[in-house]
């Protein structure tokens, strides 16, 4: 049996823990376009199916049901006909403004790389 004497919590495994917690919950193609949509507002679902290129609408469903799942996107049905539903982001959705920042000013670095050819001169070997 391995115990924590054999191999005890490294400062490396306590920064990959919460790493494969995030992609769990944002795993998959969709999860952050649909959630860098709702950063500009409530979206209805053919709204979000417009802004999203090629998501089908079985895989936006499946996506949007596992995002309301884990606390990020919260869905509201309104008493209408047809019936309406809007989709948004909740307080724990919004916090992502940063991470999606961040990946967006990366691939945009990284694009600009691969297309120069040039490494970054900011991270050295």
């Amino acid at each position: 049996m391995i115990n924590e004497i054999d191999h005890p919590k490294s400062e490396c495994s306590n920064f990959i823990l919460p790493i494969k917690d995030t992609l769990n919950v944002l795993s998959g193609k969709w999860k952050l376009p649909i959630i860098g949509v709702l950063t500009y507002g409530k979206k209805r679902f053919k709204e979000l199916e417009r802004e999203i290129p090629h998501v089908t609408p079985r895989m936006l469903s499946k996506e949007l049901k596992e995002l309301e799942l884990n606390g990020l996107v919260k869905r509201s049905v309104f008493d209408t006909k047809p019936v309406s539903v809007e989709y948004e982001l909740t307080c724990s959705g919004k916090t992502l403004d940063k991470v999606l920042d961040a990946m967006k000013d990366w691939g945009l670095e990284h694009r600009k790389r691969q297309m120069t050819g040039q490494e970054d001169v900011r991270f050295p070997q």
